[in-house]
């Protein structure tokens, strides 16, 4: 960091992991710095690898350079400031970013009406914050590891997610029947490919009283469908007890959509965000079966990894009231 930063001197006067944060590793570090830019003490947030992760998780160094994107876009991101992919520091690649102020945890988003009081407003902004993010479009400097669009975002994710199913060998005929379904269903490729987030919702972004501080957890986003982000927004299964709210738990559809529209100047298709719902509650199944198979596994012994593996029944019960025969028809999609 002396070396980063520029710096005469750095010491640290804490260091302590951070709560939430499934997939990767977050460490707070007070540092005092003496000399540079950066003289002073500051707060930061250190994320690297858990010991155990996810299928299609970016690497540190190629989510650090999706905030960098974002930043650049007007999106409301912690700051990245220093990458490290030298193993012997840590032992395994890092990024370094400014400390967000808020709290991010879903649950208490949703219900501690001290925080972003007026939800509304909250929704709306948020609808502008994933707009910046799908203002970048391929091709974009910096972000080549993102490789070429799929043709078909819908059925390109059809596929990954069977895939990932099949790799578990674990019997889920529900979840094998969704996927049948969604590749039925699945809408004609988009007009606009562009960056979607792909873990855009509550529980995701950081609040305190006065709004929105950072959107948060980069480490699934690629070229696609735009829908595909309102859709996980909206889905039922982040709604955190709140299912009235359809725009993740805090406030009504209509809040989110007229944010996003004013910002996008283009309007969305409803029918088409409904499909990216369904397909939400199909992927969040398949990693839940993925995390549980994390602790499972022994490869990272966790009752949090544990108890999401459990969630996979009730999305099972999800998607079958979602698919159920005779509410969708070809026409629908």
């Amino acid at each position: 960091m002396r070396q980063a930063a520029g710096a005469d001197h750095v010491s640290i006067a804490e260091a302590r992991p951070l709560s939430g944060g499934a997939i990767q590793e977050n460490w707070l570090l007070e540092i005092d710095v003496q000399g540079g830019a950066f003289a002073g003490r500051q707060e930061l947030v250190l994320r690297t690898d858990a010991p155990s992760g996810v299928a299609v998780s970016h690497s540190r160094a190629e989510e650090f350079a999706l905030l960098r994107a974002a930043l650049a876009a007007g999106v409301t991101v912690p700051e990245p400031l220093w990458l490290c992919e030298d193993p012997q520091v840590l032992g395994k690649a890092f990024q370094v970013m400014r400390k967000a102020e808020g709290v991010a945890l879903g649950s208490k988003v949703v219900k501690d009406l001290r925080l972003a009081p007026d939800r509304d407003a909250l929704a709306e902004r948020l609808g502008r914050e994933l707009a910046r993010i799908h203002s970048i479009r391929p091709p974009h400097e910096g972000l080549e590891f993102l490789g070429a669009p799929p043709p078909d975002p819908a059925l390109a994710d059809v596929a990954r997610l069977r895939h990932f199913l099949d790799a578990l060998e674990i019997p889920r005929p529900t979840v094998e029947w969704a996927l049948r379904w969604a590749e039925l269903h699945a809408p004609p490729p988009p007009e606009t490919v562009c960056l979607v987030h792909r873990d855009f919702r509550t529980g995701n972004y950081m609040v305190d009283e006065a709004g929105l501080t950072a959107v948060l957890d980069w480490e699934f986003a690629e070229w696609g469908d735009p829908a595909c982000d309102l859709g996980w927004f909206c889905a039922a299964c982040w709604r955190f007890g709140k299912p009235e709210l359809e725009a993740g738990g805090i406030a009504p559809r209509e809040s989110f959509y007229r944010g996003y529209e004013a910002e996008a100047g283009v309007g969305i298709d409803p029918q088409r965000v409904a499909y990216w719902e369904v397909m939400a509650h199909i992927r969040w199944d398949v990693i839940a079966l993925q995390q549980g198979e994390r602790h499972v596994s022994g490869a990272e012994a966790s009752l949090d990894l544990a108890l999401t593996g459990r969630r996979a029944a009730e999305l099972d019960m999800a998607l079958l009231r979602l698919t159920e025969p005779g509410t969708w028809s070809a026409s629908d999609a």
